[in-house]
């Protein structure tokens, strides 16, 4: 009709990458494998990675999650979840009498022997990260004489080291990159002789979805989360989001957690996912939104990853022994 302008067509803008990273992919595989290979119950210690879903599937299949060692009886298998453990959880198991797999993100990994190393030179070490996180626990759980932990830069405050000559600062894998940076450079204004990692501590997925999210949320009106409410990289997406730009932002488990409510005067929805959600999770989303209008999906791509992991040792020993021991037979 004359004078009346056209509804802007509404659009979903899907951030690529999202979802599993290589460390989650690994741990939850592992899983999956022992349960074949040992058949169930398989105990783990803690839960796999954070999202509710992938928890659930798991269990389903035999997996029994456990807060603390002492809860797995004697001669069973425990695994370490992708968010790592101290080493004092590593003697539990022992004094337990419990078989180990540990499914630690190897980029997790990696932060623990630098803590190791520095430890061993007698620095002080800034960990950079969420107090109570699992992943920090771990860490500081290294070297725990020589770790204090900043939960952002508004802790720099009360950072007190032995010498300024020699302290270094490490982080939690799955910060904000910003908010991370901005830590680091009020502590460096405090100790100028700060050392930095030799590497980044932000894992490579966590860096590359917030990448993505920070070119959609600037186009957005409203960013959807696809991710667990204890999951922190999923957390920080969401904070990217509004950051970027995005007028609202909201972190949800499943498609039926979204209010539509939400989409009132939005046409552009992005969408993505934390490093420890199952795709399924997102099409279900996708599905939502299309019969709502929003069925026009342009993808968002920021980086390729290709990267992977290979199963924990303990787990790749018995597969290929058994592998061996199949063709022995015939």
């Amino acid at each position: 009709m004359e004078g009346m302008t056209a509804p802007a067509s509404r659009r979903v803008l899907l951030a690529a990458p999202r979802g599993y990273c290589a460390g989650v992919d690994r741990a939850v595989i592992a899983v999956e494998k022992a349960l074949e290979q040992y058949g169930a119950p398989v105990y783990v210690r803690h839960e796999i990675v954070h999202n509710k879903y992938v928890v659930q599937t798991l269990q389903k299949k035999g997996a029994i999650f456990v807060e603390r060692t002492e809860e797995v009886p004697p001669g069973n298998i425990v695994m370490f979840s992708a968010h790592g453990v101290a080493p004092t959880v590593h003697e539990e198991a022992r004094r337990g009498k419990l078989a180990t797999i540990d499914a630690t993100c190897p980029l997790v990994t990696k932060v623990h022997k630098e803590a190791i190393r520095y430890a061993n030179e007698d620095f002080d070490i800034l960990l950079i990260g969420h107090e109570g996180h699992e992943e920090v626990i771990g860490t500081s759980g290294e070297a725990p004489d020589h770790i204090q932990i900043v939960d952002g830069p508004a802790d720099v405050a009360k950072v007190e080291v032995r010498d300024e000559s020699k302290v270094v600062w490490l982080s939690q894998t799955t910060l904000s990159v910003d908010e991370t940076m901005e830590t680091v450079d009020a502590l460096k204004e405090k100790f100028p002789l700060l050392v930095s990692p030799p590497s980044d501590d932000i894992c490579y997925a966590t860096q590359n979805r917030q990448t993505a999210v920070k070119k959609m949320g600037a186009e957005s009106d409203l960013v959807i989360v696809v991710g667990s409410k204890n999951s922190s990289n999923s957390i920080r997406l969401v904070e990217v989001a509004k950051d970027a730009g995005a007028r609202d932002a909201h972190l949800v488990d499943f498609a039926s957690e979204i209010d539509e409510a939400w989409l009132e005067g939005v046409t552009t929805v992005g969408l993505t996912s934390g490093a420890s959600v199952p795709e399924v999770l997102v099409e279900e989303v996708l599905e939502w939104l299309a019969a709502r209008g929003y069925a026009d999906v342009e993808l968002v791509k920021t980086a390729e990853e290709s990267i992977t992991f290979s199963l924990p040792k303990e787990l790749r020993r018995d597969l290929r022994t058994e592998a061996a021991e199949l063709v022995a037979d015939q």
